[in-house]
């Protein structure tokens, strides 16, 4: 189900996402490559889990990699 293991909401929820951008605020590249591996694990995981219903890739790419920050400047 990819649940913050804190506050049960979706990861990244909210203070994920906070945690994140600061530990990456020098390294969107770096920020980008790793939650994409986060989503390719979440389309996985939910694959295995129901193999007979496709994950909705739209919604999972919202949820782990449309909220990065753009580039400043």
């Amino acid at each position: 189900m990819w649940l913050c293991r804190a506050c049960a909401y979706p990861w990244p929820c909210a203070v994920s996402r906070l945690l994140l951008a600061d530990e990456y605020a020098n390294d969107r590249p770096g920020l980008c490559v790793h939650l994409a591996g986060r989503f390719h694990d979440a389309v996985a995981d939910l694959y295995q889990l129901n193999p007979y219903e496709a994950p909705e890739l739209g919604i999972l790419y919202r949820r782990f990699l449309a909220w990065v920050p753009g580039r400043s400047g």
